[in-house]
């Protein structure tokens, strides 16, 4: 019996000794979290992109999607909306929709393009209007590149890094 008492003491002091050592190591270690280095990262070059869409869902999907890639997220509803951000922001990229209220995407674009601190910008259409002529409209009016609804994750963000590595 007094054997099986002492066996577990004799485990706990063993196991603060090779805690002890292993915090001892990791302390050593030059080691840098991942949340760390993701902070660090952000601070550096947190690159702002302003995703203009009135579906809330694909807004939703589209931070989502961004911020797992490490840029800020800025979101507008409409036209009226994407103004309101313009006038506080700096802004890297723009992605937007084409069909929005009051003012649709091909208009905004247009503003945007033709506005003297805008217009090198990045600017990419992601719409689910996808004829040729769309896509068409799209250029006609300004935009980078055009993307349609629903798209490839690693697509999208292929296009934006591009966009943003193009950018400077």
């Amino acid at each position: 019996m007094k054997h099986n008492k002492s066996a577990p003491r004799a485990d706990k002091t063993l196991r603060r000794q090779i805690e002890s050592i292993k915090r001892q190591k990791i302390i050593n270690k030059k080691v840098v979290s991942l949340a760390d280095f993701r902070e660090l990262r952000q601070r550096i070059d947190t690159r702002s992109i302003l995703v203009v869409d009135d579906d809330d869902i694909m807004r939703a999907a589209l931070k989502r999607i961004l911020e797992n890639e490490g840029y800020k997220v800025i979101m507008a509803v409409d036209g009226l909306e994407l103004s309101k951000v313009l006038e506080t922001t700096r802004l890297d990229l723009i992605l937007l929709d084409v069909n929005l209220p009051w003012v649709d995407g091909y208009e905004l674009c247009k503003l945007i393009k033709d506005h003297h601190s805008l217009k090198e910008v990045p600017l990419v259409f992601v719409s689910a209007r996808k004829s040729k002529q769309d896509i068409q409209n799209g250029f006609d009016a300004g935009c980078n590149d055009y993307v349609t609804k629903p798209f490839d994750i690693d697509y999208i963000t292929g296009v934006i890094n591009k966009m943003l590595l193009k950018s400077g």
